[in-house]
């Protein structure tokens, strides 16, 4: 049986993810909106660009946060492409 500290710091990282959960959802409500405007003005579904700028702004926001940067690259690549799958469907892609 674990001790109540220990219980305490599970609840937190309980309720933290769920906030995560909550963000995720709402982040890809909005890039699903993102995909069907592209769809219905013949945009590409990626941005290489704007990929990358945001890949280095996470970088910078996670080595402020004490986070590492190669872990917070990796989570957003993952978001990105799974965001870029998304748009093609909206493409009939």
């Amino acid at each position: 049986m674990p001790d109540e500290t220990l219980k305490r710091y599970r609840q937190s990282i309980d309720n933290i993810d769920a906030a995560l959960v909550h963000i995720l959802a709402e982040r890809f409500k909005i890039t699903q909106a993102v995909g069907t405007y592209k769809a219905e003005h013949g945009l590409p579904p990626a941005d290489p660009g704007r990929e990358e700028a945001q890949i280095a702004r996470l970088r910078a926001l996670a080595k402020d946060a004490d986070l590492d940067p190669e872990f917070s690259e990796a989570f957003l690549r993952f978001i990105i492409n799974e965001v870029i799958r998304h748009h093609e469907h909206a493409r009939g892609g």
